[in-house]
């Protein structure tokens, strides 16, 4: 039997990383705290597989393997049973995160590699919070999972050599592509790519450009699939506006402070696609 991978959050990220695992022939858990949080991330597999199909880069066949290997679940300790590896894909709040790997810590096969989706915060503050700081690391994967082939391994002060070979090596069976970056905020990925976002923002706060011209200019002019408006729509703007004040507070830098008209649309409740409005409108 494959390997089990176990998968904390249902959400945006967390169905796509079990998707992926799941797609790379790994038995998957795929938990949440409610089973219709589980059955809605469950239902999102479904669909993706379902556009695979239709855009002939899955087959039906890899489409009913991967299901079979996905099992969805609301019962913390059988989901971490048995997992050679947890991911943990919870909302970017360190509290919710030092919580979960309490859990972990005591739900966890000792030799599991437990491992955090975090795209900005301190893994080895994560760590703390069990007894086995060697055995955590960060593996951020890209939204969304499985058609994004960047995976970002963050090693923590305390992770062994070990464990970062095991990220890598569950990494390349996921088909992606790795780079290892020290435990420091925003890593290597968010910290660039927020410093872009937040600059395009202020650039249409300040009306240099409209949200569309500002997010051609990177597509055409630098070759980005996405301009960072629309990413940051796609991403979520509570979440940009999370790792924002997380970075300027941690980096004591102008660049990392959230734009107002991020705070405003967040205050509104306008958080991209997710709510059909962000930087754009979504029918």
């Amino acid at each position: 039997m494959p390997d089990k991978v176990t998968v904390i959050g249902a959400g945006t990220m967390g169905h796509g990383i079990a998707q992926v695992a799941a797609q790379g022939g790994f038995e998957v858990a795929l938990y949440d705290i409610r089973e219709e949080f589980v059955e809605k991330g469950l239902a999102k597999v479904r669909e993706n597989l379902a556009k695979g199909i239709e855009k002939g880069k899955v087959t039906p066949a890899d489409r009913d393997a991967a299901l079979a290997r996905l099992k969805g679940t609301s019962d913390f300790a059988a989901a971490a049973a048995g997992a050679r590896l947890v991911i943990e894909a919870a909302p970017e709040k360190m509290e919710i995160k030092a919580d979960i790997f309490r859990r972990l810590d005591e739900a966890a096969p000792r030799d599991a590699v437990l491992a955090t989706n975090t795209s900005s915060l301190s893994i080895s503050e994560i760590a703390k919070s069990t007894r086995r700081g060697d055995r955590i690391c960060g593996m951020h994967f890209f939204n969304p999972p499985h058609l994004m082939k960047l995976l970002e391994i963050v090693r923590g002060v305390d992770t062994s050599d070990a464990t970062i070979a095991a990220a890598r090596e569950i990494g390349a069976k996921l088909g992606k592509d790795c780079i290892l970056v020290k435990d420091v905020p925003g890593f290597a990925s968010s910290r660039l790519g927020i410093c872009i976002g937040l600059e395009a923002m202020r650039m249409f706060e300040q009306g240099v450009a409209s949200a569309e011209d500002i997010d051609k200019a990177m597509k055409l002019g630098y070759g980005f699939p996405m301009g960072p408006l629309e990413l940051t729509d796609l991403v979520g703007l509570d979440v940009r506006l999370d790792i924002a004040n997380y970075l300027f507070r941690e980096l004591k830098t102008e660049v990392f402070r959230p734009p107002e008209v991020l705070k405003k649309l967040v205050a509104e409740g306008k958080l991209g696609k997710k709510t059909k409005q962000g930087f754009y409108k979504y029918p």
